[in-house]
């Protein structure tokens, strides 16, 4: 499913139009991006689940070309953990 698609579903569900529905994802999407840029970034939505970052620790791996090992600097990157309910949902 992509943004459309999602947008069309929600304007099923709701009876709103699509343009709002886009407003509506977009809105989302910047609002969890703020969220997660902070510090300790986190976002809860109880029953779907948890955005969060942490940190990737730095480490060795290798170039598939040459076969020379590199460092891979660490990172933040962001985390999903999936709630209960949802998780229950898809079984």
């Amino acid at each position: 499913m992509n943004k459309n698609e999602l947008a069309l579903q929600m304007v099923k569900g709701t009876g709103g139009t699509k343009n709002d529905a886009l407003k509506v994802i977009d809105t989302f999407v910047k609002v969890v991006a703020e969220e997660l840029k902070k510090k300790e970034g986190k976002l809860t939505l109880v029953g779907f689940g948890t955005f969060k970052t942490i940190v990737k620790k730095e480490k060795k791996g290798r170039n598939p070309r040459t076969g020379k090992e590199i460092v891979i600097p660490k990172k933040r990157v962001v985390k999903f953990v999936v709630g209960k309910k949802l998780k229950d949902s898809i079984k």
